[in-house]
């Protein structure tokens, strides 16, 4: 069985950490969000894995993740020159999928449950697909699928406007060679894509065995800032390992459950966890507070920080109010402006968004 991973599209409701990066390589609790998806697949036992790219981001992605020897696998980068749908992205890969049967991973996607189980109901049921499906409060956001009473998928709709369920597709899928047959029969969307709903749909058209089953756990969908800062909560909640390796002096206080990394230096600061603090960082009159992933080579000085996420190489010195649900990107600076003359100074990205007291 191989792997496919989605790591294209152009990340515009990230914007504007994403003119710059790939959103799939945004850290959460400082790992790259991909990279979630990449080891729950090898916890599995797939270890042949292709992963879709697209010219802009692409690049980045195959130099941060390498050819998969870090995570036990093998990985083949995949270039979709434009992003012409989920069904698009299976059949460029058809070349390295072969006759193989497959799972499909939206490498943006977090969720909790192994994916191994699904495997293997997969294999025991010789399925030509199963979709795994999560109730949401918002269906028409999603494609969403209609199911009988047994779990049987009757129908799946992209978006719907009157959703049949609040039944959303979470973005795994599992496919047996019959999805190329599928795809090749379908048109594109009014949106001029090729639908991977479209594709299933035409598998439940020929009667082909298509089953799907429910998330037990969470599945965030990491594509905008709030669902970022969530799951960076949520995976600090739950798998943060405790481990110290940086230096913290006599009048540091570090409470909780707090990672910090080889290289780091804590002066004179409060550290209240569940924090993960990356390696060479400098921290010094600070406050961090719960929820809070600080990447390598960070500088913080006189800053007050909760629940936000702060990129590799920023710099926040002499800020005097608490900063809190925020994402600082890589490099980025925030620093007092001048006393005089009493004005505001900005260089602003494009879709930012910025709230001043």
């Amino acid at each position: 069985m191989k792997a496919l991973i989605l790591s294209g599209g152009k990340g515009t409701r990230l914007r504007p950490l994403t003119y710059t990066g790939a959103k799939q390589l945004v850290p959460v609790a400082n790992k790259p969000i991909l990279w979630y998806g990449i080891e729950s697949i090898v916890a599995a036992g797939i270890t042949d894995i292709g992963i879709i790219i697209s010219p802009e981001t692409g690049q980045e992605v195959q130099a941060k993740t390498g050819d998969g020897e870090r995570f036990g696998a093998r990985i083949t980068y995949i270039l979709q020159d434009q992003p012409l749908g989920l069904a698009h992205a299976v059949k460029i890969a058809q070349p390295f999928l072969g006759d193989s049967p497959f799972i499909m991973y939206l490498g943006d996607n977090l969720i909790q449950d192994d994916v191994n189980p699904f495997v293997e109901t997969f294999k025991t049921q010789h399925l030509d697909a199963l979709i795994l499906l999560r109730t949401v409060s918002n269906p028409s956001a999603f494609g969403v699928a209609k199911v009988d009473e047994k779990g049987r998928v009757l129908q799946l709709i992209e978006k719907p406007k009157e959703p049949p369920s609040n039944l959303a597709l979470v973005g795994i899928y599992l496919f047996s060679p019959t999805i190329h047959e599928a795809i090749a029969a379908i048109n594109p969307s009014a949106r001029g894509e090729l639908e991977i709903t479209d594709a299933i749909q035409e598998l439940l058209n020929r009667k082909a065995p298509v089953e799907a089953l429910q998330l037990k756990g969470w599945w965030l969908d990491t594509g905008k800032k709030d669902d970022l800062l969530e799951a960076n909560r949520i995976i600090l909640d739950t798998c943060l390992q405790i481990s110290k390796n940086g230096e913290i002096d006599d009048n540091s206080q570090v409470i909780g459950r707090v990672k910090i990394g080889t290289g780091s230096k804590i002066l004179n600061s409060t550290i209240r966890g569940p924090v993960v603090i990356g390696d060479n960082c400098h921290i010094e009159n600070c406050f961090i507070g719960p929820y809070s992933s600080i990447a390598d080579e960070v500088i913080l000085k006189d800053a007050d920080i909760e629940h936000s996420v702060i990129l590799q190489k920023a710099s926040l010195i002499g800020i005097k109010q608490r900063i809190v649900d925020s994402v600082i990107g890589q490099r980025a600076k925030l620093e007092p402006a001048p006393q005089r003359p009493i004005a505001l100074r900005f260089m602003i990205g494009d879709d930012s968004h910025i709230e001043l007291a």
